[in-house]
């Protein structure tokens, strides 16, 4: 084609399309679709992300999960999660991992440089830096504008009442994982009733469990004892309104205290429990047909073996069945074990829950000891409080059972709903039942127990003294001194189980440190305080009179206050 033609064509006729421009435009197109897309993403990542780089692990995006509320029976929070800020680097973004170390330790004293260094010279898309930093932390760390540092929100377990009920709430690890006490119930036998984040409902009542704590941390402190437990259960629904065990520990710093304060008394410890014990024995002969007022023979040691059974206060003659739980005699118990036999004793023993570990929510259970070859000597000591070690919590729930008309019902650290009915069973005849609840009440009016009573709220209960068994024997000064008491004794509502871990006697106590003397008046004063808390209307009684006479034995008491061995 001529110039001329050309021109002409391009002036009038119809150009021809190029392929080569549509190419290039649809190019180009799709360039900028591809950009706009990432930009996108790089908006979106910088808006929501909360500046986590998008190569953070599962485990910085997972994170902890949040654990539901421990509340006690009335509502109060007991344990919560609360959002705290945490530190994290990415190692790759890191321009100085030194420079970037030493800034971080001006505003974290207590991190390794060196060690720091080498974390952030690592060949790993995430590190953490420093867990739950406080707000200042926080924004000292942003002002320094460090390339790779970032911060992550965490939940974080939270005790707002520290050390109350540490026993019980346990503790969790830093991954907000539970370790202990209910805290690991709810993360494992707990875990289906508690996956949709309800609240957890004890059945504690925190101002009983305060009153609890002060009585016996005083009592601690008054007889320089090592140690101590208390209890408090309602008898007619197993539920456990206070469990401490001193020494303990602030969930909110667990390391912080020495690892054994951890150690929950309550129901890990198992201890032979002296005395006390010989609410067992009593309750057995009864059931089997034996009446108050037989008699057993208490004129002698018992000698069996290389043992011998003697009485710390030998009465030198025949005791009735009254007489024997009233002064605590040994022989007495023993004689009458002796007539019931160690098959009925073993059996009766196992129906109210003394040889398994007790069925309570909380992991830390400890395991009865008790003998493999149940002999006469086993059921004679057993019949007193040795050869047999149980847990505290053992002791009160089998007196509960005594107390509430001869039901066992199983122990509970949760709060029963209401209308649910109770899984109970019958373990005592409901006279034997009520013939318990008398002999409760006579040791605290004329035996052992003086010192529990409280005047308009009648005490009935046993003191109880055991030497401390060690690997050669038992230790004569170490002694494990306690007292199991029922209140209101003419209808028993609340049973009250104070422990007293090696007490020192005192000049007030012209130097004695059985149950009588220690364990007895802390169950006293608590009893006291709580009995309003827990709407126990108290009674007005002939019978105050003699509490009041009580409150000031003579030195001649002094005889019969130590003979709960």
């Amino acid at each position: 084609m001529g110039y001329g033609e050309d021109l002409r064509a391009r002036r009038g006729g119809q150009a021809r399309p190029d392929p080569t421009r549509g190419r290039i435009a649809v190019a180009a197109a799709a360039f900028v679709a591809v950009f706009a897309l990432i930009g996108g993403r790089m908006a979106q990542i910088a808006l929501f992300s909360g500046g986590e780089p998008e190569s953070a692990p599962a485990m910085a995006e997972a994170g902890p999960q949040g654990r539901p509320d421990i509340l006690d029976r009335n509502g109060v929070i007991l344990a919560t999660d609360l959002e705290v800020a945490s530190i994290y680097a990415d190692p790759r973004s890191v321009w100085d991992a030194a420079e970037t170390a030493r800034a971080l330790s001006g505003v974290f004293p207590d991190l390794d440089v060196e060690e720091l260094t080498l974390k952030l010279q690592a060949k790993t898309a995430f590190v953490w830096i420093k867990r739950d930093i406080t707000p200042r932390q926080h924004a000292a760390v942003h002002d320094l504008g460090l390339p790779g540092i970032a911060f992550r929100q965490e939940l974080k377990r939270v005790y707002p009442n520290g050390r109350a009920a540490a026993h019980v709430l346990g503790f969790v690890d830093v991954d907000n994982k539970g370790l202990a006490g209910m805290e690991r119930a709810i993360d494992t036998t707990l875990a289906e009733r508690t996956a949709h984040g309800e609240p957890v409902t004890l059945s504690i009542d925190l101002r009983v469990q305060h009153v609890v704590e002060d009585e016996l941390a005083k009592t601690i402190e008054t007889f320089s004892a090592i140690g101590g437990a208390g209890l408090v259960m309602d008898v007619d629904t197993g539920e456990v309104v206070a469990m401490v065990s001193l020494p303990d520990f602030d969930p909110n710093h667990v390391n912080d205290d020495p690892a054994e304060n951890r150690f929950n008394r309550t129901t890990l410890g198992v201890y032979e429990m002296g005395s006390t014990f010989k609410s067992f024995n009593t309750a057995m002969a009864l059931d089997a047909g034996v009446s108050s007022h037989d008699y057993f023979d208490a004129r002698a040691p018992i000698r069996i073996g290389r043992f011998t059974i003697k009485d710390y206060h030998p009465m030198g003659r025949a005791l009735t069945v009254e007489e024997i739980f009233e002064h605590s005699s040994n022989i007495g118990s023993a004689n009458m074990a002796r007539k019931m036999g160690a098959e009925r004793q073993k059996a009766f023993l196992a129906s109210l829950g003394q040889l398994d570990p007790v069925p309570l929510e909380l992991p830390e259970r400890g395991m009865p000891l008790s003998p493999s070859n149940w002999s006469e000597v086993s059921m004679l000591t057993i019949s007193f409080g040795h050869g047999i070690a149980v847990s505290p919590m053992h002791v009160v729930t089998g007196v509960s059972a005594m107390a509430n008309g001869g039901m066992f019902i199983t122990p509970t650290i949760l709060a029963r709903e209401p209308g649910k009915p109770i899984p109970v069973r019958r373990v005592l005849k409901e006279e034997t039942s009520a013939e318990m609840n008398r002999l409760f009440r006579l040791v605290v009016e004329k035996g052992t127990a003086r010192k529990a009573d409280v005047p308009g709220y009648p005490v009935g209960g046993k003191t109880g003294t055991a030497e401390k068994a060690t690997g050669r024997g038992y230790a004569r000064k170490a002694l494990l001194s306690s007292f199991i008491g029922i209140f209101p004794a003419n209808d028993p509502k609340y049973a009250v189980l104070v422990i007293i871990d090696e007490p020192k006697g005192t000049k007030e106590t012209s130097g004695f440190a059985t149950g009588g003397w220690t364990a007895a008046p802390a169950t006293s004063r608590i009893v006291a305080r709580i009995a309003p808390m827990l709407g126990v209307e108290p009674v007005r009684a002939p019978e105050d009179e003699a509490v009041a006479l009580a409150q000031g034995e003579s030195k001649s008491d002094a005889v019969l206050l130590a003979q709960d061995h």
